[in-house]
């Protein structure tokens, strides 16, 4: 049986020996509700967004009180088009649905751009391919492991 995308993460930082939390809790498909059911602020929040630029899908790591630039980010990009990825897209891409992608875009064979205030948190909070299932680790770690383009992406 092929590996999930939450096994994938719990493989990535094991062997890197990467403290994380697993919490296993009730389905939920905002930002908002997710930071609740976790006691963690909004802001920690990883939110994962994909995107098609010129032709080309972009994975963003985002925090979570904030939103994409999008027209910004397309002018300093020099992008032509620009716009969020569909359903299917996603689904295509990464086997889940909007609200449960995590902030590791290499899973995927994305390159990832993470929006460096995501930093002002000591400790961040993705869904792990699940809408049940949390991790909390440190930025510091997810540096380490994802290793993505840092910057400003989101306003």
């Amino acid at each position: 049986m092929p590996e999930n995308v939450f096994d994938r993460i719990e493989r990535l930082l094991t062997s890197q020996a990467i403290e994380h939390r697993v919490l296993r809790h009730a389905p939920v498909f905002t930002s908002v509700e997710a930071a609740a059911i976790r006691g963690a602020p909004l802001a920690s929040g990883a939110k994962a967004l994909i995107c098609k630029a010129d032709g080309q899908f972009v994975f963003f790591v985002v925090p979570a009180d904030r939103k994409l630039a999008s027209k910004p980010l397309r002018n300093a990009r020099g992008w032509k088009s620009f716009r969020f990825a569909d359903r299917d897209e996603v689904l295509g891409l990464t086997g889940l649905t909007p609200g449960a992608i995590p902030p590791f875009g290499s899973l995927f064979g994305l390159t990832t751009l993470c929006d460096e205030r995501l930093g002002e948190q000591a400790v961040i909070n993705f869904n792990a391919g699940d809408h049940a299932i949390s991790i909390s680790m440190s930025f510091a770690d997810y540096l380490r492991a994802e290793r993505p383009e840092l910057g400003r992406f989101a306003e």
